[in-house]
């Protein structure tokens, strides 16, 4: 069974950062993308950003640019580094891996399409 377990939220301000990092037991193969997840109080869970075993990267656009995820492949680890935060980027963060079929596989955008996930982290943002 896999366990995936998220570190690295907080309270900050507008304009800093943060650096979210989650570790995953259990071994992944190379069809095996890693991604990040955001929900917010009365919002749906929105895909934040994802990264294949190739490490092609996919962003939500209102993060490009700001957000940075990468992966370790030989520690089954992902992290998310986020820059120039905003009050808009408040939710609880959650970490999530599945396989897609290939190490180059596009990941599904859809949280239904991912099966395993961490607890969440949350991150709050003050203007």
């Amino acid at each position: 069974q896999v366990q995936l377990v998220e570190s690295g939220g907080g309270l900050v301000q507008a304009g800093d950062s943060l650096r979210l990092s989650c570790a995953a037991s259990g071994r992944a193969d190379s069809a095996t993308a890693m991604g990040w997840f955001r929900q917010a109080p009365g919002k749906d869970r929105e895909f934040v950003a994802a990264i294949n075993w190739a490490a092609t990267t996919y962003y939500r656009d209102s993060v490009k640019g700001r957000f940075t995820i990468s992966r370790d492949n030989a520690k089954n680890t992902v992290d998310l580094q986020m820059n120039n935060l905003n009050v808009e980027d408040t939710a609880v963060y959650y970490c999530a891996m599945n396989r897609f079929g290939s190490m180059r596989a596009t990941p599904s955008r859809d949280s239904k399409a991912w099966r395993y996930w961490g607890q969440g982290t949350q991150v709050t943002v003050s203007a």
